[in-house]
C-alpha cells in the first residue's frame, strides 16, 4: 500500500523559513509527479508546487521566488523550501504523487505564519 508521509509543518513568524518533506512508501512502478497543495478552512484545495520525473517544476505565482521544491533523484522523496514566509501562507499543506495508477495523497501538514 503507498503512503505519504509528510513531515516538517510548524509555527513561525512572518519571514521566516521552514521545509517540508514528503516520502514515499510501499511499492510503486512509476511516479510521474509530486507536488505540494495547500487549503484553508473555506477554500479549495490549491497548487502551490510540483516537480514531474523529467525535473520540471511548476509553481503558484503567490510563492514564486520564495518556494522550492526539489525532489531525490528517484522522486520518492520531496522537499519544499519555504523562505520569507507571509501570514497569507497558512495553510494546511498536502503531499500529492501523481501516477499512471492514481493519485495519493499525505494527511497533511499545518503550517502557520504569524505577523
Amino acid at each position: 500500500q503507498v503512503q505519504l508521509v509528510e513531515s516538517g509543518g510548524g509555527s513561525v513568524q512572518a519571514g521566516e523559513s521552514l521545509r517540508l518533506s514528503c516520502t514515499v512508501s510501499g511499492f510503486i512502478y512509476t511516479i510521474d509527479a509530486m507536488g505540494w497543495y495547500r487549503q484553508v478552512p473555506g477554500k479549495q484545495r490549491e497548487l502551490v508546487a510540483s516537480i514531474t520525473k523529467h525535473g520540471d517544476t511548476n509553481y503558484a505565482d503567490s510563492v514564486k521566488g520564495r518556494f522550492t521544491i526539489a525532489s531525490s533523484n528517484a522522486i520518492n522523496t520531496v522537499y519544499l523550501q519555504m523562505n520569507s514566509l507571509k501570514p497569507e501562507d497558512t495553510a494546511v499543506y498536502y503531499c500529492n504523487l501523481d501516477s499512471a495508477v492514481g493519485d495519493y495523497w499525505g494527511q497533511g501538514t499545518q503550517v502557520t505564519v504569524s505577523s
